[in-house]
């Protein structure tokens, strides 16, 4: 979320650990998606015969340990939050955990295989790899700033510089790109459903997000929501 750092400092030695700690689970989930796709796959060694979905284990696996090490280390000071639901919050985490897996199921079943060609497939490869890219980027745009809830943090002020100068929300693009990506690399409109749930899922949150932005921001956050688009850059301008 587009907020600026809160003034509190993590210790060097804290700083260690939390990285630690975030690298440990980043491989827990790239290990529970490796489970997932081999059961989805039939066993370990359709798993270590499916060279698409070891490629995809390899982009979860580096970029999820740079998420994970680019992740804030502050403590979290809100002082304005858009509430949610349990259930859409796990919602979040759960639907792109399992969209490949489902995907990778359809298409050891032979069920709707709407995108089974070879260039479609490996696109999808490729797809998750810049999902997860931008999403990089916007964390390292923020930095600090960055936060998992829905909230305006002490001391913020606007990001629209960088990535964030031409699209409001490119982590929630990058996090959107990676999901539909891991539908098409296994070439099965099985976990269709699931993409299209995760996109409604994250406009909801988007929404939420830019009602608080604009309750706290004012003038300046409607200025800067003219001149940029949702999630991709609009060809003109009318910020100012």
């Amino acid at each position: 979320m587009p907020t600026a750092p809160a003034t509190a400092h993590t210790p060097p030695a804290d700083s260690a650990r939390l990285a630690a700690r975030a690298v440990a689970g980043a491989v827990a989930v790239i290990a529970l998606d490796a489970l997932l796709l081999g059961l989805a796959l039939g066993g370990p060694r359709a798993l270590l015969a499916h060279t698409r979905a070891l490629a995809l284990l390899a982009v979860w696996g580096a970029g999820g340990i740079v998420l994970a090490l680019m992740r804030p280390v502050r403590t979290h000071a809100p002082v304005a939050l858009e509430r949610e639901s349990k259930a859409s919050l796990i919602a979040l985490l759960v639907v792109p955990v399992v969209t490949p897996a489902v995907g990778a199921l359809g298409e050891r079943l032979d069920l709707f295989p709407w995108f089974a060609r070879a260039p479609i497939e490996w696109a999808g490869v490729a797809l998750v790899a810049v999902g997860l890219g931008v999403r990089i980027a916007a964390m390292a745009r923020l930095g600090s700033r960055f936060s998992p809830l829905v909230t305006v943090q002490q001391s913020h002020a606007l990001e629209t510089g960088g990535i964030y100068s031409t699209i409001r929300h490119p982590g929630y693009l990058g996090a959107l790109l990676a999901c539909l990506g891991g539908m098409l690399a296994f070439g099965s409109a099985l976990s269709l459903p699931l993409v299209l749930s995760f996109a409604g899922l994250l406009g909801a949150r988007m929404d939420r997000e830019e009602r608080l932005l604009e309750r706290h921001f004012g003038d300046d956050y409607a200025r800067y929501r003219r001149g940029t688009g949702r999630l991709l850059p609009r060809p003109w301008s009318t910020r100012g």
